[in-house]
């Protein structure tokens, strides 16, 4: 019996032994690099790794030349890189090679010195595991910063109108029926809306995204900022899983939000330098610099809620609306404290029918048309001093006891050319009537 035991205790330990050497011995499985994608904004680059699962990676930058070095440990390579565009970016060219048997590194030439950043993303939507490596310009400043206005006696500076086309680049939105992209929508609804704002005399358009490539929400209202604009508009396209769901809708921030957005500007150092309205922060206290950005916001949010009426009256005109008042939510690019915000929801790209008329040229006119409505409509109201669109735009409402001819003096102009604009055949006036006033016959 103590034979047989032993046997059999000896057959477990030599079972052991080998499933040990086996499991020490077998290659650990591999990560399958599947194919690459590349966006090139106009300061950074966005090169993006489909992944077969997690890795571990490493990287780092070498000088003379510029270049990146990616350590991508226990991978292959499946497709080859060649087909990537590198006519525009900050990538020269991408070189790969094996390192110890089972290590890919991935080699990037640059055009310039660059700071990196690598980070991988778990699966969302229709994508898998991705690893993804951000290069940034370093010629770029690091932060942008607001530029206060120099002032301008002359008033002859354009309206500057930031026009934000949602998403972009690795991230495309909501997909509608019939594949069509939010990402693609909104960009060409965008530059429709530059077009015609260009095309307004005392306004300038600036595109904050103006390609299929990703912009970080942060971002967007950095870029405003440094564009000193007057106005933000962001423009995306509502998805809902019941595809019944339609209607344009128009949101500004909410007071929550705003809240929070306080708190984080108090609480990070580097905005003690910056400006809100073009005051300096620079050298108020913290009790004061906290009143001064509540008032900020206040009245930003009060100033985006009535432009979010004048826009949500205009789309009203083109289609439907989602819901019939201007709704208030934390998103992102909605705080900025100084400038004006909505953010333009134009139709529900999961409705089938409205996902086609997103694709039709001429109701993405239309839609720009009707947002360049409600934009006049809100400056004719609230003119910027010292912009030319404040003499072009402005509005005079009767008072009780007025006259055409002290209206004409105080103005500046004549009288028949305040006839001629409105188109008055005589000098008799109704309390509360608003008169255009046009420019000044200095």
């Amino acid at each position: 019996m103590e034979s047989v035991s032993m046997r059999k205790t000896g057959k477990i330990i030599l079972f052991l032994i080998l499933g040990g050497w086996l499991l020490v011995s077998a290659p650990a499985r591999g990560v399958d690099i599947e194919g690459a994608r590349l966006w090139a904004a106009p300061d950074n680059t966005r090169l993006v790794f489909d992944i077969s699962g997690p890795v571990d990676h490493t990287l780092f930058s070498l000088r003379n030349p510029d270049r990146i070095v990616i350590d991508l440990a226990n991978a292959r390579l499946r497709q080859r890189l060649t087909a990537l565009d590198l006519r525009k970016g900050l990538i020269r060219r991408i070189r790969t090679g094996v390192r110890s048997g089972r290590n890919l590194r991935v080699v990037l030439d640059l055009k310039t010195a660059v700071r990196p950043k690598s980070f991988v993303l778990k699966p969302s939507g229709n994508y898998g595991y991705r690893l993804v490596i951000d290069l940034h310009d370093r010629r770029v400043v690091k932060r942008r910063r607001y530029r206060p206005r120099q002032r301008n006696n002359k008033g002859n500076r354009p309206l500057v109108i930031a026009i934000d086309a949602g998403h972009g680049g690795e991230d495309p939105g909501a997909t509608g029926h019939g594949g069509i992209r939010e990402k693609h929508v909104v960009l060409s609804i965008a530059r429709r809306l530059a077009r015609l704002i260009n095309a307004t005399p005392g306004m300038k358009a600036v595109l904050i995204r103006d390609g299929d490539y990703y912009i970080a929400l942060r971002d967007r209202i950095t870029l405003a900022r440094q564009a000193r604009a007057d106005m933000f508009i962001s423009i995306h396209a509502d998805a809902f899983h019941d595809p019944r769901a339609r209607g344009a809708s128009v949101y500004v921030l909410s007071q929550r939000g705003a809240s929070s957005e306080t708190a984080r500007w108090l609480a990070e150092k580097e905005n003690a330098s910056d400006h809100i309205g073009g005051v300096s922060l620079s050298d108020k206290s913290q009790l004061l610099t906290t009143v001064l950005l509540d008032l900020s916001m206040t009245g930003t949010i009060e100033a985006s809620l009535e432009l979010g009426k004048d826009v949500l009256g205009q789309l009203r005109r083109v289609g439907r609306v989602h819901k019939r008042r201007v709704n208030q939510a934390g998103f992102a690019v909605l705080k900025s404290p100084d400038i004006p915000s909505i953010l333009v929801e134009t139709a529900f790209i999961s409705n089938p029918y409205e996902a086609r008329k997103l694709r039709s040229p001429r109701h993405q006119q239309r839609l720009a048309a009707s947002i360049m409505r409600g934009i006049r409509l809100y400056f004719a109201r609230n003119p910027v001093p010292g912009t030319l669109r404040a003499r072009l735009d402005r509005r005079h409402r009767i008072s009780r006891g007025e006259t055409l001819s002290s209206i004409a003096r105080r103005y500046q102009v004549s009288a028949r050319r305040i006839r001629q604009v409105n188109r008055l055949r005589g000098n008799r006036l109704r309390v509360g009537q608003v008169l255009k006033i046009p420019p000044s016959d200095s």
